[in-house]
């Protein structure tokens, strides 16, 4: 079983499907991504479920930087799915993953991003609820 993104032409991930593997060979077809890609009239590249931060979960070979999502940019020029920004403080490091500015607290507890700040906010829990 293998997976291929759906690139409009922005190079933005449209769809992401479960497929044919490869080197699975069906009335002649032999290259999945050409023939998934005509079937829906995007361009059509295969993803890695098992590829995050441009590294493979199992010790494999990583591909293509992350597993694509719906939303993320595929960059030709590296060959790798990248998500959405989510803030636009955060950058982009070596392994195609988006940085804060500041590390993420390991103390435990759990925090959300303040952009406006640039810096981790406790997250508080009402135990009243």
């Amino acid at each position: 079983m293998a997976h291929y993104a759906f690139i409009n032409s922005n190079n933005i991930v449209t769809q992401v499907i479960v497929g044919r593997d490869e080197d699975e060979i069906v009335d002649g077809i032999t290259d999945w991504e050409t023939y998934y890609g005509e079937k829906v009239g995007e361009r059509c590249l295969r993803t890695s479920y098992n590829t995050a931060g441009n590294q493979h979960t199992s010790g494999g070979t990583p591909y293509r930087g992350n597993y694509a999502g719906i939303g993320f940019k595929y960059d030709e020029e590296n060959d790798v799915f990248v998500a959405p920004q989510p803030f636009p403080s955060w950058t982009l490091n070596d392994s195609y993953l988006w940085e804060a500015p500041v590390a993420y607290p390991e103390d435990g507890e759990q925090y959300v991003w303040n952009e406006n700040r640039k810096e981790w906010e406790a997250v508080v829990i009402d135990e009243t609820l």
